[in-house]
């Protein structure tokens, strides 16, 4: 039993480990000044505009996938998503008082960060070999993940641009771009040049290093002084009662190896960065959004290598 527990201990901090170490360089480069909020801001346009499309374009692009087995992993994703979030909404009603702070909670809960901790978990873990079924599980569940957060901010956003707006772009995000072009690619069969594979390559790979370091820097510890009860809840929430459902109910329907290690890396990772500037645009809580996403970015690393180990413990992964 303790070789076995040991070998779960080590696949698991390898993979949660890089990502630590990076989160922690970039909030000290931050620290001695050689990161600054031009660079962040810049940094995170270039990622999400630009270096993060064509990761996932060339993964996926490159790749004869099994649609059969990629369209149940999805489905599943996209049922339990809206799952929790229902009873995201449910529970905030009855365990915020505060009425305006309940949206900031609920969104903290159900809105992961997959788009660079999730991906970079799934990578850490397995690989670029898994990066295709993780970007098509990506790509679909953020559009979900975006409604549901439209829906929850609704009365803020009619009162501003309106949910259409924001469906609209969400739909149109260099994102979901990327990823239905690569598709067309991938189905249709055609064979990209090598040029433009190996440059897009190159150019994919700073994605993760480079959305790490902006994530660790923008982390500011010194928001955790308010706000603690709802904080605690979200964090709760976030990193505990999202991936137990979403790892109980794949263990249930069937789900195991990497498709399993997908939905316990996806869901465990951190409460979305976009949700802090959300609240910030629409006028709420921004503190306590802010410390939803600090203390479930630092517990997310705890609480996912807790879960890895549980699984690979236990032969699911």
């Amino acid at each position: 039993m303790v070789p076995e527990f040991l070998d779960a201990l080590d696949f698991s901090s390898s993979v949660t480990g890089p990502i630590f170490l990076f989160l922690g360089l970039g909030a000290w480069l931050r620290r001695i000044g050689i990161i600054n909020d031009a660079f962040i801001e810049i940094g995170s346009r270039l990622i999400f505009n630009f270096t993060m499309p064509t990761l996932l374009f060339i993964s996926i692009s490159k790749t004869r996938l099994e649609l059969s087995a990629e369209t149940s992993l999805i489905i599943f994703g996209l049922v339990v998503t809206v799952l929790t979030w229902v009873a995201t909404e449910a529970t905030v009603r009855i365990t915020v008082p505060i009425p305006a702070d309940r949206n900031v909670v609920a969104q903290g809960i159900f809105r992961s960060n997959m788009a660079v901790i999730g991906l970079a978990y799934c990578v850490s873990a397995y690989g670029n070999s898994v990066l295709a079924t993780a970007a098509l599980y990506l790509g679909s569940v953020i559009i979900v993940l975006n409604v549901l957060s439209a829906v929850t901010f609704g009365p803020s956003l009619q009162r501003r641009n309106g949910p259409g707006h924001i469906l609209g772009a969400v739909a149109l995000s260099p994102l979901i771009i990327a990823i239905a072009l690569a598709l067309l690619v991938s189905i249709s069969g055609i064979h990209l040049p090598g040029l433009l594979l190996q440059s897009g390559e190159y150019f994919g790979q700073m994605t993760l290093p480079l959305a790490l370091l902006c994530t660790g820097a923008a982390l500011d510890f010194r928001s955790l002084r308010h706000n603690l009860r709802n904080t605690l809840l979200a964090t709760f929430g976030k990193l505990f009662f999202v991936p137990l459902v979403f790892v109980a109910l794949g263990v249930l329907f069937g789900f195991q190896g990497k498709d399993l290690g997908i939905l316990l890396l996806m869901s465990s990772a951190p409460s979305a960065a976009a949700g802090y500037a959300m609240v910030r645009t629409m006028g709420g809580n921004e503190a306590l959004a802010a410390n939803i996403t600090v203390l479930t970015t630092v517990g997310s690393l705890l609480t996912t290598t807790a879960g890895l180990v549980i699984l690979k413990t236990n032969g699911l992964i």
